[in-house]
């Protein structure tokens, strides 16, 4: 892939996370979030990650736009924020530049000093190629990350509890 599809392809990524934290319409928030999402995606695909691909489809696509959407409408919102008014601060505009310029050093730093460089596992092409990456992530999630696996499931199923038992106290 050349370099412009990949620039065209993070300019659609920035554009719409921005979109998703700027629009005052929070269903055009999810789908600027939809968008960005789908766009991952496609890294992941570039990438040669054609499960993680899906993955993220099925999994943030299909279930976390769905519940933002479902929250909103649950809510009534309407999907117009605007009458939303956070309490004012003077420092929130100063604490923010601050920690966008933090940021912005410590990601040019590690640019410039060669820390960002890819790991090399012991998964190469060649041993992907000869046992599949949906088998060689799977062994790894499965062994090496199996209790952050289930954590992240665990803390799924309180968050579904917690939403059934809170849309039903809402009808007595």
């Amino acid at each position: 892939m050349g370099l412009a599809a990949f620039l065209v392809l993070a300019f659609v990524a920035v554009v719409a996370a921005l979109g998703v934290v700027l629009s005052k319409n929070a269903v055009h928030s999810a789908l600027f979030m939809f968008l960005n999402f789908v766009t991952l995606a496609v890294f992941y695909v570039i990438l040669n990650a054609q499960f993680l691909a899906m993955a993220q489809v099925i999994v943030y696509v299909g279930a976390v736009v769905v519940m933002f959407l479902f929250v909103v409408m649950l809510i009534g919102a309407g999907g117009d924020v605007s009458d939303f008014k956070a309490p004012t601060r003077t420092w929130g505009p100063l604490l923010g530049i601050v920690l966008v310029l933090a940021l912005l050093g410590i990601l040019g730093y590690a640019s410039f000093a060669g820390k960002v460089s890819g790991f090399q596992g012991t998964f190469t092409d060649k041993a992907l190629a000869k046992i599949g990456a949906t088998q060689a992530l799977s062994g790894v999630l499965f062994t090496r990350f199996l209790l952050p696996f289930e954590l992240a499931s665990l803390l799924l199923l309180v968050g579904v509890i917690g939403a059934v038992v809170l849309a039903r106290g809402r009808e007595e």
